[in-house]
């Protein structure tokens, strides 16, 4: 009688890193246009001129937001931490602050660009609170790992992540209203965009609870 030993499969392994893309798809690609009509003079509207009269920031926030979303992604993959460690501490020199660099533009852009009718205080207020909370744990995820407490930069790391994907799950929030009724009013998409951080921030928290990795008092 003879057995046999299944390999590991692939997709498992890359499941969580290729929903993150995927989840970061849509902003990406926004991301991307904007980048264009930057570069090619137009269309001009409402919602673009504020970026054509000054665009150094936005340029930078669409750039290190990609590299975030893509390279952070991969940071996920399963047991590549122990099989690449070098890749992944690599990959870490961008994440980090390409993380920043996306935080800081976005705050930037919320207390200079001129508001749409559309931004209310409160979505101000969000997006400053938000923006503040990923520059912080991303901070406190790189000084974890240069304490070599791997458990903390891990959790801290997941949290900004979570974060900064904010943009992929406002699109799952706030576009089906939009389908269905048009543009929301200002509260109603202050509230749904809110959603879409609390949502990440929820799922990341559980994340961290939930590893095998962690063990309890690691997880602050």
């Amino acid at each position: 009688m003879t057995t046999s030993t299944k390999r590991p499969t692939l997709a498992p392994r890359w499941l969580v890193p290729a929903a993150l893309i995927a989840l970061s798809a849509v902003p990406v690609i926004a991301g991307a246009t904007r980048l264009g009509q930057l570069a090619g003079g137009g269309p001009i509207t409402q919602d673009s001129v504020r970026y054509f009269a000054t665009p150094a920031p936005v340029v930078a926030h669409i750039v290190s937001v990609t590299l975030f979303s893509v390279l952070g992604a991969l940071q996920f993959a399963r047991g590549s931490r122990r099989r690449r460690p070098a890749w992944h501490r690599a990959a870490g020199r961008l994440v980090v602050p390409s993380g920043l660099v996306s935080a800081f533009t976005g705050l930037w852009m919320t207390l200079f660009y001129p508001h749409l009718p559309n931004d209310s205080a409160l979505l101000v207020g969000l997006r400053l609170v938000f923006g503040t909370l990923m520059i912080v744990s991303l901070v406190l995820g790189f000084a974890a790992i240069r304490r070599r407490d791997v458990a903390r930069h891990r959790a801290w790391m997941t949290r900004g992540y979570a974060i900064g994907m904010g943009a992929g799950t406002q699109v799952l929030t706030v576009g089906p209203l939009m389908a269905l009724a048009g543009e929301p009013g200002p509260l109603p998409r202050a509230l749904l965009m809110g959603a879409g951080w609390v949502i990440n921030l929820v799922v990341a928290e559980w994340a961290v609870r939930r590893s095998p990795e962690l063990p309890p008092l690691s997880r602050a």
